[in-house]
């Protein structure tokens, strides 16, 4: 069942169009459907749905499918109408859906892991199901024999998957905060780096093949932008949501990233803007600013006969300082810092008023998000999680109108 909201915008915020409830349990995944007025669901409950909307505006199951295990993860090929589920039991089930989303007919078992399954990918160029497990492993499977061409194992769980289709590399985030580039083969891969940056699990990727950007979100709260395509191997650090990052999309028109929190945060970020790289953090056994020792330098606290201090780093600059050379707090949107931070007094002194200037726009989307999607082509999102409610969001307030170009995601 769900219900038409009939809200209009008071300002530039997300619209929530319809909210669907109907699951037992946390939904997993969800999915609109291309060029139709449809949301494709996957939940813990077991079961897999397909929901079309209705002359009366609501949102009714026109395909109600129970699995053998709890659904946690879900792909969907628009033009081969193909679905693939991953479940708590590490199989990846494949589907096809009738042209009038009223049937759905099960094509086959992939035997992908031994753990549940976080993610999932389809290529359709070379018939493989790529997925990731709780079993530390990254995995591609054949569609067309339903073989196993190849795997490869990190050291901890495997949480989340994207792909370049054109290069055939996978990009695998992993609950230790690493990030593994994958060149994937017929029968073999090769690891081509690693990427270190988060202090918490990846929760989310996002792959923007025509700028060669990746975005990830992690437990940390924080988003990195990966400027894989340059030489200099660029990072800009993105802070502004209060709980685990869950979802990302990049809109490459507008130059706007989309996150979700999963304490219901929406963030648009603003990346068509010129940002500074945050800085490495600098050691030191005494603050760089008044040159006091910190409490493990017992050399310079026996000469000085001083007690040492805390040692703190300037979000701005990097420096080590301790408290007192750094007491006033500032935002620095062009750094990354939504929220205010630590500053030394120097680097506070120096921030203009235009520099706190916001680079995103934050909004609540009032309930618990672990999964978002959005058809960019018409500017609707749709959110998901563990209070078993699905809700669609027109974002062309938040996103812009030229979103309605014809242009959508792989």
């Amino acid at each position: 069942m769900a219900a038409e909201i009939h809200s209009r915008p008071q300002s530039s915020r997300p619209v929530l169009l319809s909210k669907i409830e109907g699951h037992q349990d946390a939904v997993t995944a969800a999915l609109l459907i291309p060029k139709e007025d449809g949301v494709i669901t996957a939940s813990e409950d077991r079961t897999i749905r397909v929901w079309l909307k209705r002359d009366s505006g609501q949102y009714w199951p026109s395909i109600y499918h129970t699995m053998a295990s709890p659904c946690s993860a879900m792909a969907y090929h628009h033009d081969s109408r193909r679905i693939f589920v991953g479940q708590d039991n590490g199989a990846v089930m494949e589907f096809h859906v009738s042209e009038d989303f009223n049937k759905m007919n099960f094509i086959k078992t992939y035997p992908a892991h031994q753990n549940r399954v976080s993610a999932i990918i389809f290529s359709l160029a070379t018939e493989w199901v790529i997925s990731t497990g709780y079993d530390k492993c990254v995995s591609w499977m054949c569609t067309r024999s339903g073989n196993m061409l190849g795997r490869h194992f990190f050291t901890s769980w495997a949480s989340c998957l994207q792909y370049d289709f054109d290069t055939q590399y996978a990009f695998v985030g992993d609950c230790s905060g690493q990030i593994t580039l994958l060149k994937l083969e017929q029968n073999t891969c090769s690891v081509i780096t690693t990427l270190k940056g988060h202090e918490g699990s990846i929760a989310c990727l996002w792959w923007d093949p025509i700028q060669r950007l990746l975005f990830s979100g992690a437990s940390d709260n924080s988003i990195i932008m990966w400027d894989i395509g340059g030489r200099k191997g660029r990072t800009l650090l993105l802070q502004g949501h209060h709980d685990k990052v869950q979802s990302l999309c990049y809109l490459q028109l507008t130059r706007q990233l989309v996150s979700c929190s999963s304490d219901g945060g929406i963030a648009v970020w603003n990346m068509d803007v010129s940002r500074e790289e945050a800085p490495q953090w600098l050691e030191s056994d005494s603050c760089q600013k008044c040159e006091q020792p910190f409490f493990w330098n017992i050399k310079q606290m026996w000469d000085t006969k001083t007690l040492g201090l805390r040692q703190h780093h300037c979000r701005k600059c990097g420096q080590a300082v301790c408290g007192k050379c750094s007491s006033k707090r500032s935002t620095y949107p062009v750094m990354g810092f939504e929220f205010q931070v630590r500053v030394c007094d120097s680097c506070y002194d120096s921030i203009k008023d235009e520099d706190r200037t916001s680079l995103a726009t934050f909004h609540e989307g009032k309930h618990n998000i672990s999964h978002m999607s959005m058809d960019v082509s018409r500017g609707l999102m749709v959110t998901c999680g563990t209070d078993r409610i699905v809700k669609i969001w027109d974002m062309t307030p938040v996103v812009g109108c030229s979103l309605a170009t014809g242009f959508s995601p792989h």
